[in-house]
């Protein structure tokens, strides 16, 4: 009977299912690994079988599965509304989550900005610059500069920034161009140069384009770490100087840690661990609900808000129909709160795994 359900199941899977990122010849030829419960950090399969969640659920998992604390906040939540627009309406998880994201991220950004994703945090990134722009009259400011090898999602406004062949290609004559530059690889130097004595090569054709289009670019997106491209940090020092070459040309700085906050790095963020490089739009989702459920936001700076002040015409006309929904922020507040006892224990493993891998 066991065995005759799930090959209905499976059956149903292949019938009806489109699976993200899968090779659907591949898919269709072998088993399913139908996935019904997870416990810390193992998710089980129908048949009882126990794997460990290696990749955390596409980097999403925090806690693991399962935890009690986090169970316990949605099922408090659900009793009492699962979701009530943001769309001219307030709530309470939203407003609490937002306050305590203005605490675990640098003192400039102060306005929160909810969606569903990582790709929709960096839609409303780059629509809050333009905006931005044409809301203080520079019209000119039409370009957000990026990073080869970069991914920042897959709906259309990040694809543009974050254009991979192998994802992207057969929408590649439909994206709008946006200009690129290679993304500091220490590992791989393509200038075979050795990382710090190179004395950042890499980034002088960074400053030199920022510094002769600065009339044109509206903001610069990078990701700390990329994460699809194979986990290839970006000096801080690379990271320092683009930030501070952004404000010396009037060109927004944004932060792409989606694939890096809540604790990956050892820290809340990249921003916070080297507060140098303070962004003014920082794109955040993924570990932000500690991989419950769909949340992402996006933070600007007090100036960035104001510039969207003073009539229907300077409105941000953007927003989804689950923005600031309530279960997604009460599973995100208990998520920092158990983050904030484990991010002080992390440091004494960090030093732990360092000296090992040396």
């Amino acid at each position: 009977m066991h065995q005759h359900y799930y090959r209905r199941l499976a059956e149903w899977d292949q019938t009806y299912l489109w699976h993200p990122f899968t090779h659907i010849d591949q898919w269709l030829e072998s088993d399913p690994v139908i996935i019904t419960k997870g416990r810390g950090p193992f998710i089980y399969d129908i048949h009882g079988k126990r794997y460990y969640d290696g990749v955390s659920s596409i980097w999403l998992n925090v806690h693991g599965h399962a935890h009690p604390l986090l169970n316990q906040a949605l099922i408090r939540q659900i009793e009492k509304i699962s979701h009530s627009t943001l769309l001219g309406l307030a709530n309470k998880p939203s407003i609490i989550l937002a306050r305590l994201l203005d605490e675990i991220t640098p003192s400039s950004l102060k306005r929160v900005f909810f969606s569903d994703n990582g790709s929709t945090a960096v839609e409303v990134a780059i629509k809050i610059a333009l905006q931005y722009w044409y809301n203080k009259g520079s019209t000119s400011k039409q370009y957000i500069l990026s990073f080869t090898g970069a991914y920042h999602g897959d709906t259309t406004g990040s694809m543009t920034i974050g254009y991979s062949d192998l994802f992207h290609s057969p929408f590649k004559n439909w994206l709008s161009t946006q200009p690129r530059l290679p993304y500091p690889y220490c590992y791989r130097c393509p200038y075979g140069l050795k990382y710090p004595s190179c004395e950042l090569a890499c980034f002088k054709p960074v400053k030199r384009f920022i510094e002769r289009h600065a009339d044109e670019l509206a903001g610069v997106i990078i990701e700390p770490v990329q994460g699809a491209a194979g986990i290839i940090p970006a000096p801080p020092e690379f990271l320092k100087a683009l930030r501070k070459v952004c404000q010396q040309n009037n060109v927004l700085f944004i932060l792409d840690e989606v694939a890096t906050g809540f604790g990956k790095l050892g820290h809340w963020f990249a921003c916070t661990l080297y507060s140098e490089i303070s962004p003014d739009i920082l794109c955040m989702g993924k570990g932000i609900t500690g991989g419950y459920l769909p949340l992402a936001a996006t933070m600007v700076t007090s100036e960035i808000f104001q510039s969207f002040k003073g009539g229907f015409e300077k409105t941000f006309y953007h927003g989804h129909s689950y923005t600031g929904n309530q279960l997604g922020c009460v599973v995100a507040i208990a998520n920092i709160k158990l983050l904030r006892r484990k991010l002080k224990r992390l440091q004494e493993k960090i030093a732990i795994i360092k000296n090992m891998l040396k």
